[in-house]
């Protein structure tokens, strides 16, 4: 007796290959990028106001290793 066979559900490669007209991932090597090309500006105002609240906190996470760095003893 024959068996019948059962049509499997295409996989994600197929489904974006049906979408997109092309086999994913795209042929060939993504491109480098040139770092000659990179502009870096430095926008930040002279003086950032702080607020007591995050000194507070910061000296709640960071403040012991602070300590330990500088040689501090309580």
């Amino acid at each position: 007796m024959a068996r019948l066979r059962k049509e499997c559900t295409p996989t994600a490669s197929e489904q974006l290959k049906a979408l997109l007209g092309q086999p994913w991932p795209f042929p060939g090597r993504p491109p480098k990028h040139d770092l000659s090309t990179w502009t870096v500006t430095d926008d930040w105002p002279e003086h950032i106001p702080v607020t007591e609240a995050e000194v507070d906190v910061f000296e709640a996470w960071f403040g012991d290793l602070f300590d330990k760095l500088s040689g501090s003893c309580r």
